[in-house]
C-alpha cells in the first residue's frame, strides 16, 4: 500500500489511524501542500482532485478519507472500525460526520488559503474563524459523547472506532491553534484515551517523515 500523505493534513491523519489499527504495512508518499505539491501534474494524475490523502492498494487508487476508512474496515475487518448493531454504526457515522462533513471542510488549507490571499482576511481573523467553527462543533459533540450510555474509553463503547478516528485530528488541529479545549472534558478525555494507542500515536503528525515546525 502507498499513502500520499502531509503530515498536517488531518484527512490523511484519519487514514494513517485506520492503517495502523487495521495493522496494516504502508509506504508514505509525503505531499507538501504548502509548497503546492498537490498541483504538480504527476500528483494529479494520481489524484485529479489535488488533495490528500490518495491511498494505493495494488491496482486500486482511492481518494477521500473517509471512503478509504470504509474501504479498509470491508476488506479488512478486524479490527471493527464499526459496531454491529445498525442503529449504533448509524450513532457513530453521525458523531464522524460532525467532524468530516461539518468541521473540517470549512477549515481546511484550501479555505484558509482563499480567506487569506483572495479576501485580505490577517492571521488573527483567520484564527478566529478556526476557532469559531471547531467551537461550534465540539459544543455539538460534546454532549452527544457526555449523555450518552453507548459512549465508553472512546466514542463509542471501550474499543476505538470510525468516530474516534475522527475526532483525534480536530483536536490535534485545535491545540495548534490554542483553542481553550478545558470546557470539552468528555471530548478530551477520549481524545487521551486514543492517544495511549500506538495506532494514534505514531500517525500523530510530529511522528511523520514529513514533519516540520
Amino acid at each position: 500500500m502507498k499513502l500520499y500523505s502531509y503530515f498536517r493534513s488531518s484527512a490523511a491523519f484519519r487514514v494513517r489511524i485506520g492503517l495502523n489499527l487495521k495493522g496494516l504495512a504502508y509506504e508514505t508518499a509525503p505531499i507538501h501542500l504548502r509548497r503546492n505539491d498537490q498541483s504538480r501534474p504527476d500528483y494529479r494524475s494520481v489524484n485529479p482532485q489535488g488533495l490528500v490523502p490518495t491511498l494505493e492498494d495494488g491496482g486500486l487508487t482511492l481518494i477521500q478519507s473517509m471512503a478509504i476508512l470504509e474501504y479498509l474496515d470491508e476488506t479488512r475487518p478486524e479490527p471493527p472500525f464499526l459496531p454491529k448493531i445498525p442503529a449504533d454504526r448509524a450513532r457513530v457515522r453521525g458523531l464522524a460526520d460532525i467532524v468530516a462533513c461539518d468541521i473540517h471542510p470549512i477549515n481546511n488549507l484550501r479555505v484558509l488559503r482563499y480567506l487569506a490571499r483572495e479576501l485580505g482576511h490577517d492571521e488573527a481573523a483567520i484564527g478566529k474563524w478556526y476557532n469559531h467553527w471547531i467551537t461550534a462543533g465540539f459544543q455539538a459533540l460534546e454532549p452527544l459523547l457526555a449523555h450518552s450510555d453507548h459512549t465508553g474509553a472512546f466514542c463509542h463503547g471501550d474499543s476505538p472506532g470510525l468516530a474516534d478516528i475522527a475526532l483525534v485530528p480536530q483536536v490535534v488541529n485545535a491545540e495548534r491553534y490554542q483553542l481553550d479545549l478545558a470546557q470539552f472534558s468528555t471530548i478530551m478525555r477520549i481524545y487521551q484515551n486514543c492517544m495511549r494507542l500506538d495506532a494514534f500515536a505514531a500517525a500523530h503528525p510530529r511522528n511523520q517523515p514529513d514533519y516540520e515546525l
